[in-house]
């Protein structure tokens, strides 16, 4: 188990049914209107499930178990080998081994058992929970999860701290977004709406966010990365969790200074984090 050996980031942790939203196919764009209304992306599913019960299989496999001609499950599996849902691999062989090749076999990713809803939020709300009242619950349990929270960004923390130190203070933001959207957050930045003086970074997608509905200290901890990260503070404005359609953190911009001053930002405590202060 991961545990908090301080304050902050980067220096005080130790490192550490059906297809979900209609189908595994469904995250590599809009399929043709055609190939909707013949099912194609139903049978593709039914493929995907029968691999996910029995386990690695052959085309001959599955023809016989969906009741399909063999060309038509290859034609399939090759969508499926396309967006990274199956891959294709040997089939092992236990005991005496026959003349010939073996048959290929096709197998789920870890994408395509990502797609299957296999209750990962359920058990890591169940894990908060555990967690909190091992610490005692009320104010103690709030803060083992808070802990927890940052401690399992340590990692993300150092890999975009590398990032960020290597461009100008002012592309910060947009880098920022793009290490963001390379681990699946769908992040944007753009200047912040008059008259605030600043930009606003949108995530349009937040992987924690049920676990996040009854655990805000994950959203909190993240905003607390990224003040430390942009070394300004920084105020959530919406979560995914909290019923927002995306997140949105505003960044206030870093008033020119003398270099005897110190830097004055249009500051906004990041305590809001993980609720909408409206």
């Amino acid at each position: 188990m991961i545990e908090a050996t301080g304050e902050g980031f980067g220096r005080g942790f130790t490192e550490p049914e059906e297809l979900r939203n209609n189908g595994v196919v469904k995250n590599v764009g809009e399929a043709p209107q055609e190939e909707l209304a013949t099912g194609e992306r139903s049978t593709r599913n039914r493929v995907a499930r029968s691999i996910l019960d029995h386990g690695p299989s052959t085309v001959a496999e599955l023809a016989g178990r969906l009741g399909l001609t063999q060309a038509a499950v290859r034609r399939h599996l090759d969508a499926l080998v396309a967006d990274d849902v199956v891959a294709p691999r040997e089939q092992r062989v236990y005991g005496a081994r026959t003349r010939g090749r073996p048959a290929k076999v096709f197998a789920l990713t870890d994408c395509g058992r990502d797609a299957f809803d296999q209750s990962y939020d359920k058990l890591a709300a169940e894990a908060l929970h555990w967690i909190s009242q091992s610490a005692g619950g009320g104010e103690l349990g709030d803060a083992a999860v808070a802990a927890f929270a940052r401690a399992r960004l340590v990692a993300t923390a150092e890999k975009y701290r590398e990032q960020l130190a290597a461009v100008a203070p002012e592309q910060r933001a947009e880098t920022l977004a793009r290490a963001l959207t390379a681990d699946g957050y769908a992040a944007t930045a753009r200047s912040a709406p008059l008259p605030q003086r600043g930009e606003q970074l949108c995530q349009h997608h937040c992987p924690v966010a049920h676990v996040a509905e009854q655990f805000p200290q994950l959203c909190e901890a993240e905003t607390e990365l990224f003040s430390h990260l942009l070394g300004t503070h920084v105020q959530r404005l919406a979560t995914i969790a909290h019923g927002d359609g995306v997140c949105t953190t505003f960044i206030p911009r870093v008033e020119t200074v003398s270099p005897q001053q110190e830097p004055k930002t249009t500051t906004a405590s990041a305590s809001t984090a993980g609720r909408n202060p409206a």
